[in-house]
This record gives C-alpha cells, sequence and structure tokens, in this order.
C-alpha cells in the first residue's frame, strides 16, 4: 500500500481507537497488526490488546465503507428513486 505509515505516539505506542486515523491508515495499522500477530513472540496479554484493536479497528472500517457506498448509490439513484448500475471502468 501506498499510503503514508501510521503515526506513532511519542511514548512509541500506535494511536488507540479514541484517536481517529484515515481510512488508508486504519489499514495500514490492521496489516501491522495481523504482522504482529503472526510473526512475534508476544506474551498472551499484548496479543489480546493487539487483537481487540484490530478488531475495534475493523468495525471502523467497515463502517466507513458502508457509509461510502450508501454515499455512492445515493449518487447514482435517479429522481424517481432507482438506482442507475454504471461501470466506474469507462
Amino acid at each position: 500500500m501506498t499510503s503514508q505509515p501510521v503515526p506513532e505516539n511519542r511514548d512509541g505506542t500506535y494511536p488507540t481507537r479514541r484517536e481517529p486515523l484515515s481510512f488508508a491508515q486504519q489499514l495500514d495499522r490492521l496489516e501491522e497488526i495481523v504482522r504482529r500477530l503472526e510473526a512475534e513472540e508476544l506474551d498472551l496479554d499484548e496479543a489480546l490488546k493487539l487483537f481487540e484493536e484490530g478488531i475495534e479497528r475493523l468495525r471502523e472500517a467497515r463502517e466507513r465503507l458502508t457509509t461510502a457506498e450508501a454515499q455512492v448509490k445515493q449518487v447514482l439513484s435517479d429522481k424517481a428513486g432507482n438506482f442507475k448500475v454504471e461501470d466506474f471502468d469507462g
């Protein structure tokens, strides 16, 4: 992915769910969480914290996608309320 890296807090930790991230930053952080869970020897408490953060960030990303999908459908609907399916590739 070519987006900017997820910013770290001053203490070297990553932002918590209370700190909003862009969608691209959410995806980057999710990828980092997966890498750490797969590659590192973590103690159970740290692994659970990462897992919980990952689930929360996944939920937030899904909500953003659902919102974006609704906006796209609204833009594509005609005045009679019928959806027009259009190919975005051309």
